[in-house]
């Protein structure tokens, strides 16, 4: 980001200073200007509302913003030290891969709705064939995948693996049953059925994790059928 960075500035200054119009100099402030929007954005949303080159005071203003972010660029390592409390990071890329492969290229496009969607729907596939049943989707399946009722014919169940007479085995397989069906009626239903949804990033990611969740639990589950 800095060499960018640093490499607008300079063509920048050059074009400011030049007496007269030079098109080639102008043709590269062009052709970065759409990486060097992507890094302003980035570091700080701010700073790229408005980028113009094409007009010498407003591409001082630009110039301006690109020193800013310069700036921020020099002392991140130092912010990220000495201003942000420890604390761990949630990394997109390694939420369980159902998840994560299905939202990324939405994700990538700014759809964070659609992002949630695609995860939910891949989910709903994957249990589905992993149970061999097509008949009913999303928050129902979920419910009769983990209900502890025995299987029945038709209703395979999905069963965590421990001792069955604790109560943490049976906690467990109870909220997942609840938790599996809540995700989808509370974020696959409103992702699918709302035009526009208005999550943040952070809440977006966080439904991303909910997901992921529900994901290892179907993956590590055993399932037990009664033909």
């Amino acid at each position: 980001m800095r060499q960018k960075l640093e490499a607008f500035d300079k063509l920048a200054d050059a074009w400011l200073r030049e007496v007269q119009y030079n098109d080639r100099v102008l043709r590269e402030l062009r052709r970065m200007e759409p990486t060097v929007k992507r890094i302003l954005h980035s570091l700080d949303p701010g700073l790229a509302e408005d980028i113009y080159i094409d007009h010498r005071d407003a591409l001082q203003l630009t110039q301006n913003d690109v020193q800013r972010a310069l700036g921020i660029v020099a002392d991140m390592d130092e912010w990220e030290a000495h201003l942000r409390p420890d604390s761990p990071a949630l990394i997109a890329d390694r939420l369980h891969p159902w998840v994560w492969e299905s939202a990324a290229p939405m994700w990538g496009a700014g759809a964070r709705q659609d992002a949630v969607l695609a995860a939910a729907r891949t989910i709903n596939r994957r249990l589905q064939q992993k149970l061999d049943r097509h008949d009913i989707s999303d928050s129902d399946l979920c419910l009769q995948t983990f209900d502890m009722k025995e299987p029945a014919p038709g209703k395979p169940r999905l069963r965590f693996p421990g001792d069955r007479t604790r109560p943490t085995w049976r906690a467990r397989q109870d909220g997942a049953k609840y938790f599996a069906a809540g995700a989808f009626l509370a974020l696959r239903n409103v992702a699918a059925h709302e035009e526009v949804v208005t999550w943040s990033e952070q809440e977006a990611l966080e439904y991303l994790a909910s997901l992921s969740v529900i994901a290892r639990w179907i993956e590590e589950g055993a399932v037990e059928a009664n033909t």
